[in-house]
C-alpha cells in the first residue's frame, strides 16, 4: 500500500474534535468522498480513521473524524501528518504532475544546459513557480508552456526554454 500526504494537521477548530488541515494538494471535490485516511503523529505512529466530513477552502481543509469528538483529542493531533493511499488520489491528465513527483528533477535547457534541481514549488495567482538551485545560480521558472518544454519522470528530467528575464 503506497501513501501520499496531503496536509498536515495546524490547530483545532472548535470544541467537538474538528481539525483545520494544511493542505498539500490543490483541494477538490474528490477529498471530500475519501472515506479513511491514516494520521501520523509526532512519535511516527500511524493510525487510521475514518473520515466523518472534510470541508474544503483554498489552501485548507477542516477534517472531522469518527473517533476524534474532543479538542483535547483534536490537539493532541496538532503537527501530525495526514495522508491517503495513492490508489484514491485524483487522475490527472496529461501534461499535469503532482508536485512531489517534480521535486528533485534534473532541469537542462533545450541545449542541454544543466540548470540545476527542482528543489520547491509555489503557487501564484496565475501558474505555478519552480524553484530551480544547484547550478550557476537559482532559477524561478514559471510553469507555462512557453518555459516548461518537457517532462520525463522516468529520466528524472525536465527539459526548459529560458525566456528573457529569466
Amino acid at each position: 500500500m503506497k501513501l501520499f500526504e496531503i496536509g498536515e494537521i495546524v490547530k483545532s477548530h472548535g470544541l467537538k474534535g474538528r481539525m483545520k488541515v494544511k493542505s498539500y494538494v490543490e483541494i477538490s471535490e474528490t477529498l471530500s468522498s475519501i472515506p479513511d485516511i491514516l494520521i501520523v503523529s509526532r512519535n511516527n505512529e500511524p493510525r487510521s480513521f475514518k473520515v466523518r466530513k472534510v470541508a474544503v477552502n483554498r489552501t485548507f481543509f477542516f477534517l472531522e473524524l469518527e473517533s476524534i469528538n474532543t479538542v483535547d483529542a483534536a490537539n493532541d493531533l496538532v503537527g501530525s501528518k495526514v495522508l491517503i493511499q495513492e490508489d484514491e488520489l485524483e487522475r490527472l491528465s496529461v501534461d499535469e504532475y503532482y508536485w512531489r513527483d517534480l521535486i528533485g528533477l534534473h532541469v537542462v535547457t533545450e541545449e542541454g544546459c544543466f540548470l540545476g534541481i527542482i528543489e520547491n514549488i509555489f503557487q501564484t495567482g496565475s501558474n505555478d513557480v519552480y524553484v530551480c538551485n544547484g547550478g550557476e545560480r537559482e532559477f524561478l521558472l514559471p510553469a507555462i508552456k512557453d518555459v516548461i518544454l518537457k517532462v520525463d519522470l522516468e529520466k528524472k528530467e525536465m527539459v526548459v526554454c529560458l525566456l528573457d528575464g529569466l
